[in-house]
């Protein structure tokens, strides 16, 4: 089978992301040292793996670039350069607009309740992002213990229950590869801390 090939636009997207997140940004993994934009590659090549268009894989390498790197300033950019079918996708993968955030917990049970009426292209850059993220923490909490979660605004409790409702969402929106894989992954979160997984989610004090 020929391999599909990506275009110049790729490229661009890549370079763009690089120069937001790496360059100018100097983002960082949270509480780690590994650059930001390993993360942006991860979640584009999965969305590749899984069989998503160049239009989505380029979204991916945007994904968190208008919440981190210039709110709405920074989507209007992505549009004039890659269409409004990118920014479409890059907006819905937003949980805020830039600085300043609201607060976590508003933010995340905001973007929880919008998930189920997203686009397709849309899901699975989303799902593809928290793949890598979920399984990132998994790596962590393995390695380093229960103390990994206090890097994060939701700690423990606020993060199990994040990606516990997306996954829930995902699986009962389709329940597709993506969305089976992030279901394991929460399981092997929940395992990983020492917690049994609950039958019901309750949202998590402030």
């Amino acid at each position: 089978m020929e391999a599909r090939h990506l275009s110049p636009k790729f490229e661009e997207a890549f370079r763009l992301a690089f120069d937001l997140h790496q360059t100018k940004g100097k983002q960082g993994r949270k509480g780690k040292d590994t650059p930001y934009v390993s993360h942006l590659m991860a979640v584009s090549s999965l969305v590749l793996e899984y069989g998503g268009s160049e239009e989505e894989a380029i979204a991916a390498l945007l994904h968190d670039a208008v919440e981190d790197q210039g709110g709405s300033d920074t989507l209007r950019l992505i549009e004039q350069r890659f269409g409004p079918q990118v920014a479409k996708i890059v907006g819905d993968c937003s949980d805020c607009d830039g600085e300043p955030k609201p607060p976590w917990l508003e933010r995340k049970a905001k973007y929880i309740a919008h998930i189920p009426h997203v686009a397709p292209s849309s899901r699975i850059v989303s799902l593809a992002d928290k793949i890598h993220n979920a399984g990132t923490i998994l790596r962590d909490v393995r390695e380093h213990g229960v103390k990994t979660f206090e890097r994060f605004n939701g700690k423990r409790d606020g993060t199990l229950w994040y990606y516990d409702s997306l996954a829930r969402i995902f699986l009962a929106q389709r329940p597709d590869e993506m969305a089976k894989e992030l279901n394991r992954i929460v399981d092997d979160l929940y395992m990983a801390a020492e917690i049994e997984r609950p039958q019901e989610l309750k949202v998590p004090e402030n």
